[in-house]
């Protein structure tokens, strides 16, 4: 599946647009593979950073299977116009990732 930011692919031909995709996910910013971080760690700058980074790019991944899913679902080879928001769940320690895009069929 060809996955852009773009609205086109280059050396393509988008020949039918199947509609609005999206995917989710969420989960606390402070843990990676079931590891949560703890305590002392989280006074630690360079564990908070990487246990934080980790933790997001986990929570990406799963956002974007969940749109490849929902674009195979459609039908479509490829998703367009991706638009990825991440947002802080209030009070907490959880992320929200949300991808939008577009599923289409192309050449």
């Amino acid at each position: 599946m060809i996955l852009t930011t773009t609205n086109n692919i280059e050396n393509f031909k988008i020949v039918d647009y199947l509609g609005i995709v999206t995917g989710t996910a969420y989960d606390s910013s402070y843990s990676s593979n079931g590891k949560k971080m703890s305590f002392t760690d989280m006074f630690s700058m360079a564990k908070y950073r990487e246990m934080y980074t980790l933790g997001l790019e986990g929570i990406k991944e799963k956002a974007f299977q969940d749109l490849k899913d929902n674009a195979t679902k459609l039908g479509a080879n490829a998703v367009v116009g991706i638009q990825i928001d991440v947002e802080p769940l209030a009070n907490s320690a959880t992320l929200l990732v949300s991808i939008t895009g577009t599923a289409v069929k192309v050449q």
